[in-house]
């Protein structure tokens, strides 16, 4: 079977699913959504595939929304994505997002390579647009570990996601970048790469517990909430998730909250089935504060 190949499918592929895809674009609303990382540790340990998550969600979760990790997929073709599809339209829940990992490093300090990752992201773009998701989510790696002496970082990654969203133009799929370690993680460095690109379908994904060692988790939330296209709910000891919540209410966003979790009293070499009730377990407790504190249920 030969992979879904974006460079000469991609206007019949964009056409095709048009309509499907505003159909299922997402309303300015606050829903609860579940980033399949949350689940990872089972998904390892063989428990389920990609194709289960539709009815995974509703079922042990009550959660009709998902983010879906590139690496679950099996392999991307288009038959591979219409089962992905039909099951997510069984099952009621809407594709949110896809997370976009190993295809840097979009700030590089080699050129070729970084826009031969730029490239690589196109077919994540494609398979986003067929599944109705409002955006894939990338990663900003590459150059030297010491950041903050990178004075060309941020024109070099403005330069690759500039491309990558110039592919993505008329597609409806925003393109947004996670803070997941090192640069990406300094919200100073996203702020300026925000202001830079100034492109209304470019934003963050912010993930409220994923800074970098030392920073006040709860300026850096400030600092990048005015570009928030999703956001990546986390509890993270000796920091307030409430108190973050409540930061991102106060900022005007609406829109998913994306779970995820982390069941971290599962011992290494447990089975399958108990790394997957502690992952449900993990999700849940989240869920419970989203509908308290944003959903304002119960």
């Amino acid at each position: 079977m030969s992979s879904f190949d974006p460079s000469t499918s991609r206007r019949t592929f964009l056409a095709a699913s048009l309509t499907a895809a505003a159909a299922a674009a997402p309303a300015a609303q606050d829903r609860i959504s579940l980033a399949a990382w949350s689940l990872n540790r089972s998904f390892r340990a063989g428990k389920w595939k990609n194709l289960d998550l539709p009815k995974i969600l509703p079922e042990k979760l009550g959660i009709n929304a998902l983010e879906y990790v590139n690496q679950y997929f099996e392999t991307p073709t288009i038959g591979y994505l219409r089962r992905l599809k039909r099951a997510c339209e069984q099952n009621g829940v809407t594709s949110v997002l896809i997370m976009v990992d190993d295809e840097d490093p979009m700030a590089g300090p080699d050129k070729k390579e970084r826009m031969e990752a730029a490239i690589s992201h196109r077919k994540w773009v494609d398979a986003a647009h067929f599944l109705g998701c409002h955006a894939i989510r990338c990663n900003m790696r590459g150059g030297p570990q010491d950041w903050k002496q990178d004075r060309d970082l941020v024109q070099r990654a403005a330069e690759s996601f500039g491309d990558l969203l110039n592919y993505a133009k008329g597609s409806g799929i925003k393109v947004v970048i996670e803070n997941h370690g090192g640069s990406s993680s300094d919200p100073d460095v996203l702020m300026s790469l925000m202001k830079t690109i100034n492109n209304p379908n470019f934003g963050l994904l912010v993930d409220l517990g994923n800074w970098n060692k030392g920073d006040d988790q709860y300026e850096a939330v400030r600092k990048t909430l005015p570009w928030a296209k999703g956001i990546s709910v986390k509890d993270v000891p000796g920091w307030e998730l409430e108190k973050k919540l409540r930061m991102c209410m106060d900022s005007g966003y609406h829109g998913f909250w994306g779970i995820e979790s982390n069941a971290r009293s599962v011992a290494a070499g447990a089975a399958a089935d108990e790394i997957f009730e502690a992952e449900v377990k993990a999700a849940l407790a989240i869920k419970a504060v989203l509908e308290r504190v944003v959903l304002k249920k119960g």
